[in-house]
């Protein structure tokens, strides 16, 4: 912990008195003092003038980051027979119906994505207070419930992005990778931006984006000038 606590300390040290940056500035900041012993994940937390408890305040949403993430996805899909076979095929590291619904009843949750055919779901609606909160339910409004197994499976596995606004109005992401050319990373934090820019809820009234900060895994964050952002 002692290391943990001094590399923190440094990079800190490295971010002080330095906010409302560009994009291009705050990715080179984070990148450069990303020092741990693995490749971190360069993470995006937007807080929004919205209160996700009213319908109509909600945000929500799915991008296709330009990069990818740099993550590797596990994906589980609900399906039967022939699109079961078709999820199989398209790289689906977990296919079932109710024996997968058993599993994950049972506690093991082991994927980043679920996806479920619409005759599904009926079975998957069993499991709303074990994959609700942890923002795996699928949902048609981000393509995770869908006919189209293969496209789903895909997009997931290649770098797609689902985010949802939190109870305070923050949405969060992982953008890529801290190994990421600094060009592809600022590309990928762009187009979270202008995704979570399109998903403005009608609900909306004042400044909807209050603050944007970007980080990597294991350290500090530093805020982007909002304006500069929206206008990217």
């Amino acid at each position: 912990m002692a290391k943990q606590g001094k590399r923190f300390a440094a990079a800190s040290a490295a971010f002080d008195g330095k906010s409302n940056l560009s994009i291009e500035d705050a990715v080179a900041l984070v990148k450069a003092n990303a020092s741990a012993k693995f490749d971190e994940t360069v993470e995006i937390a937007m807080v929004l003038g919205v209160d996700p408890r009213h319908a109509d305040q909600m945000v929500r949403g799915v991008i296709g980051l330009p990069n990818g993430t740099g993550k590797d996805v596990r994906v589980a899909v609900f399906a039967r027979g022939a699109k079961a076979e078709e999820a199989q095929a398209a790289g689906a590291d977990i296919v079932g119906a109710e024996d997968l619904m058993e599993i994950v009843q049972g506690g093991k949750i082991d994927f980043d994505r679920c996806i479920a055919t619409p005759d599904m779901m009926p079975v998957v609606g069993r499991l709303g207070k074990v994959l609700g909160p942890r923002n795996l339910m699928p949902n048609p409004k981000v393509g995770t419930v869908t006919m189209d197994v293969e496209a789903a499976v895909k997009a997931a596995k290649g770098g797609e992005v689902q985010f949802k606004a939190e109870k305070a109005g923050v949405v969060h992401a992982g953008v890529g990778k801290a190994s990421f050319d600094q060009a592809k990373l600022v590309e990928n934090v762009k187009a979270f931006i202008g995704a979570v820019a399109k998903a403005r809820p009608s609900g909306a009234k004042g400044a909807y984006m209050k603050k944007i900060s970007v980080s990597s895994t294991m350290g500090p964050g530093v805020s982007l000038d909002v304006a500069a952002a929206n206008e990217e």
